[in-house]
């Protein structure tokens, strides 16, 4: 996030709730985070202070921020009123930036980790929200160089902007494990699919599978309670992979690993936003939403997928949380592409809606497994930032 002037929390909870009471419905936008790389030894750089420098008074100047690191950069595409705006915008956001880049000798990954580059060479930026994260956090902080993609989808209403966050918490596994790209982390093969959710979601406070919430008001309550009790100072400091936003009247999902592929990137943005807004609808006309049978405890089953997610990624077996049996991820994503089709339709997303043969972990996975180095296996990922 970046360095937005911190508002006393009674004005921005209520400035909140009133931008969502007067939102707009499935408006998106997506942010994408890569690092700043070394085109020769592909090592993380720390030079996103050059980045920034250079991007002034160009057409990508208001759509790049930092993120924690000075090896990292964010691009933004800005808010789209309909789903079918996003893939331009996110391939000329690509191009922007490579093309920014490249004069200053930097190349891009886009991976949910970087496969080798040790956490201790990486500079904290200077700005006063991550100062503060450093103060606070300390090795936690240090510890996370990761890369991520988030989705933010226009939500009309407070409650059913909660309602929202509520029903994709739920799906967040089958979100993971089809954009993870993180199997290298500190040298080694790690064994799972997203290195980068288990250093991020496992060291963070207020991460991971947020609780469901009644209404806005039991929601506001809470965060309340944070600021109270000195738990939080900034709303920001709510890590979690799905969130209302209380900057803007979006619901953010934010569980996605980066992507190497920009084709890719499009359709997990495109399956996010459609889930959104088909559990809106479902909300509307008081639909049961899946994966909420009465008799358990959907939060710990939602841990446990998201586990499954993290370990075997698109790879391995989610649990159907209606049905109660255990089946392919694949399948699980196939039955979510017929769930969501009807709104997708509406939003402009159906032609993007896809599933790879093998996603950006299975690919890297294979090549460890066919005797590729990880630095072939990162030049090959380096290669595709900006391919549609």
């Amino acid at each position: 996030m970046g360095d937005e002037q911190r508002i006393p929390p009674d004005e921005l909870l209520r400035n909140a709730r009133a931008a969502f009471d007067g939102g707009t419905d499935f408006t998106v936008a997506v942010e994408e985070e890569f690092a700043l790389l070394d085109p020769a030894s592909l090592d993380l750089v720390n030079r996103f202070e050059d980045v920034k420098a250079q991007a002034q008074g160009t057409a990508l100047e208001p759509n790049l921020v930092g993120e924690l690191i000075a090896s990292e950069v964010e691009v933004k595409t800005g808010r789209c009123e309909t789903f079918a705006e996003i893939p331009s915008a996110l391939l000329e956001r690509r191009g922007q930036l490579q093309a920014l880049v490249e004069p200053l000798g930097l190349a891009l990954g886009a991976t949910g980790t970087h496969p080798w580059a040790p956490w201790q060479e990486q500079r904290i930026i200077d700005t006063p929200h991550y100062r503060r994260n450093d103060e606070l956090l300390r090795y936690v902080v240090w510890r996370n160089n990761s890369f991520g993609l988030h989705v933010h989808v226009g939500i009309r209403g407070a409650d059913r902007a909660i309602a929202v966050v509520n029903g994709l918490r739920t799906f967040l596994p089958e979100l993971l494990a089809l954009s993870a790209s993180s199997p290298f982390h500190d040298r080694v093969n790690t064994g799972l699919h997203s290195a980068r959710t288990q250093v991020f979601t496992r060291f963070f406070p207020r991460c991971g599978v947020p609780d469901a919430f009644a209404s806005w008001q039991e929601y506001e309550d809470y965060v309340r309670f944070l600021y109270a009790t000195g738990s939080i100072d900034e709303h920001t400091q709510l890590w979690w992979s799905v969130r209302p936003h209380l900057a803007i009247p979006t619901v953010e999902i934010r569980i996605c690993d980066a992507q190497p592929d920009a084709g890719e990137a499009t359709a997990l943005a495109a399956l996010a936003a459609s889930l959104a807004a088909r559990i809106a609808r479902a909300h509307d006309e008081g639909e049961p939403l899946a994966g909420h049978p009465p008799a358990v405890q959907p939060h710990r089953l939602i841990e446990e997928n998201l586990w499954r997610a993290i370990r075997y990624g698109l790879s391995g077996r989610l649990i159907d949380l209606d049905r109660g049996d255990v089946v392919p991820a694949r399948e699980r994503l196939e039955r979510l592409l017929e769930w969501v089709a009807p709104v997708a339709d509406e939003i402009g997303a159906t032609p993007y809606l896809a599933i790879p043969e093998r996603n950006a972990a299975e690919r890297q996975i294979a090549r460890f497994e066919e005797g590729a180095t990880l630095e072939q296996i990162y030049a090959e990922q380096v290669e595709v930032p900006v391919r549609g």
